[in-house]
């Protein structure tokens, strides 16, 4: 109780800030009271500015598909990144109690959906997912096909499109309700990327968007295709700070805040730092 009691205290303030982490790397942090306490993460990313790189968590390695569980924390550690954000939906998954839950760090997962890391591609396409593809050029697209064009860098897969040539996306659905969500956007030139991380599952703080509030908020951003990634408790947006990660949401992992859940793979970005 203390240790949940004590968690509560080390998330970002419920303050509006904006501002700019790294040379084409902007962050802000929306604070709303309608129609609930919702904390919402913008980071907007040009990718035509210098230094700028994709990178995908990889696979074990070039013969198995699977992926080693990881925070997103240690991935963006690992490989010396300045922003990183959840990516895939993902099994085998449970999450019971604080102490019972799969995976843990270096449990082997598989990726929903496809995904690839430096031209390997890995878990399997579905052409009822979506893809966001990134080219060894920087320009990224958003497709439907469930499967990246050949001679893609780097890519990652979603549940649904919430917005579609700058228009709302997926239909209402009688079950939407506030969740803690996870979005990767772009513009219609694929040369700007926008990730958005909603808080959720935390009351009185952050109770999360529904996918319909979430459309409304991607339009206004002026987005041209946004993707639903793997949202939940897997939920962690996190950046470097002199050498170190540091989180810039308030993650969820078995309803404890600021308490990350290790997940199948990642989207991260370099950036020039001097």
């Amino acid at each position: 109780m203390l240790l949940y009691a004590g968690q509560h205290f080390k998330r970002p303030s419920l303050t509006n800030t904006k501002k700019i982490l790294f040379p084409g790397i902007e962050y802000e942090r929306r604070v709303l009271n309608n129609p609930r306490p919702i904390v919402v993460h913008i980071v907007s990313v040009d990718l035509t500015v210098p230094g700028i790189k994709v990178f995908v968590t990889p696979p074990v390695n070039q013969q198995t598909k699977f992926t080693q569980a990881r925070t997103t924390s240690d991935f963006l550690q690992e490989f010396q990144l300045q922003l990183a954000m959840n990516a895939n939906y993902f099994y085998p998954f449970r999450e019971n109690t604080p102490w019972d839950y799969y995976p843990r760090k270096g449990e082997m997962v598989t990726t929903v959906g496809q995904a690839i890391s430096n031209e390997k591609i890995y878990g399997q396409a579905n052409a009822n997912w979506y893809v966001s593809c990134i080219a060894d050029n920087n320009i990224v697209q958003i497709l439907k096909s469930g499967s990246c064009p050949d001679g893609t860098l780097q890519g990652v897969a979603g549940r649904e499109m919430l917005v579609f040539d700058g228009k709302p996306g997926t239909p209402n659905h009688p079950q939407d309700k506030p969740y803690a969500r996870v979005v990767i956007a772009t513009n219609k030139q694929g040369d700007k990327v926008w990730l958005v991380a909603v808080d959720g599952k935390q009351p009185l703080y952050s109770e999360g968007l529904k996918k319909v509030e979430l459309r409304n908020i991607l339009v206004k951003l002026g987005v041209d295709r946004a993707l639903n990634l793997d949202g939940g408790g897997s939920t962690t947006l996190v950046m470097e700070k002199d050498g170190q990660p540091r989180l810039l949401n308030s993650p969820s992992h078995t309803k404890i805040p600021m308490y990350e859940r290790p997940v199948a793979n990642h989207i991260g970005f370099y950036a020039d730092t001097r």
